[in-house]
């Protein structure tokens, strides 16, 4: 096996920065849409809140999965990397811990908890949901620009901080519109025109700032031929806003048509986001500092993990589409009997 794909010194880290960065952009994706339930608290009535927490209750504690999964392929594949990341990393991934334990707390408490206690819960709810997207997209920022502590790469974290926020929120606001119906649907597809805007300005704001505060970057996207190859990302990019202001435009439509475009549009945007980003970064798994084929572990030791991997990640998906499949529909009444 250990010459079955050439050399494995070249094809095990290069599988496991594969699996870590799918399980990231899984993560960002399923887990944004519950954080931007969570963002969306405040501007629902109690009843409405209920109704949101319905929507995500099977399935929020499955997607946090993948953030598990890929901090785990993180320690145990590129295991230097790790200890760099997470050092540097140390104070918003305390921020984003405790604000996704006080969501998971709020989650349970606030269902059983008597009715002048409820409003307290829902909002921790809601600042576990606002801490946790803020410090993943400082993290973000931060990790973008080599985390490197200067006045420059701060505010540039503190602007992808504010923008992933503002996309959970849009997101999570598509999700509500798939998953809910009546007036919260309508609410929801209100919160999502507004919300279009944010997410415009945010993606075009750190495309454009990306390659002024990363030299590699710039190389890496305005480098010829690559400028040309890359240009469809933006393109296509552009289209699919505009196609999500249209659908949301014309929603909501007879028979609950086109109630999961949005969602499905939003998410797409995500992954091209996310794509570009990771050609911005490879062969880094510390920006400007270390490859994954530096920080990676011995690959007899990497072998020994795809194999637990290759045993994981299936029942990773299988029982995220159980879930998923199980509790499709619209949601209901919240109810914990």
């Amino acid at each position: 096996m250990m010459t079955l794909f050439g050399d494995p010194a070249t094809w095990l880290p290069f599988a496991f920065a594969l699996l870590m960065g799918g399980a990231i952009l899984v993560y960002v994706v399923l887990d944004g849409f519950d954080l931007g339930v969570g963002l969306l608290f405040p501007f629902a009535s109690p009843d409405e809140r209920d109704r949101m927490v319905a929507s995500i209750g099977p399935f929020w504690d499955a997607n946090e999965t993948w953030l598990v999964l890929a901090i785990g392929i993180l320690l145990v594949a590129f295991p230097v990397a790790h200890g760099i990341i997470l050092t540097a990393l140390y104070l918003p991934v305390a921020v984003m811990l405790v604000g996704l334990i006080l969501r998971g707390v709020a989650f349970e408490f606030r269902v059983k908890a008597p009715t002048h206690h409820r409003g307290a819960w829902n909002k921790a709810f809601f600042a576990g949901s606002l801490a946790s997207s803020l410090a993943q997209g400082f993290m973000l920022g931060l990790y973008v620009t080599g985390l490197q502590m200067t006045w420059a790469n701060l505010a540039f974290a503190l602007l992808t901080s504010v923008f992933l926020t503002v996309g959970f929120s849009f997101i999570g606001a598509t999700w509500l519109i798939g998953k809910t119906e009546g007036v919260l649907q309508a609410r929801a597809i209100l919160w999502a025109r507004r919300g279009i805007w944010g997410l415009a300005a945010g993606v075009a704001a750190i495309s454009a700032a990306s390659p002024l505060v990363s030299p590699r970057i710039w190389d890496k996207w305005f480098s010829w031929p690559e400028i040309a190859l890359l240009s469809p990302l933006p393109v296509l990019s552009a289209v699919l806003i505009v196609a999500l202001w249209r659908v949301l435009h014309r929603l909501p439509m007879e028979g609950d048509r086109m109630a999961w475009a949005p969602f499905w549009l939003a998410s797409t945007l995500f992954v091209l986001a996310f794509g570009g980003l990771a050609y911005s970064f490879y062969p880094y798994v510390v920006p400007e500092q270390m490859t994954i084929y530096e920080a990676a572990a011995a690959p007899e030791s990497l072998i020994i993990i795809l194999v637990g991997a290759l045993v994981v990640l299936p029942i990773i998906i299988g029982y995220s589409v159980l879930a998923y499949t199980v509790f499709r529909g619209k949601a209901t009444e919240l109810t914990y009997y």
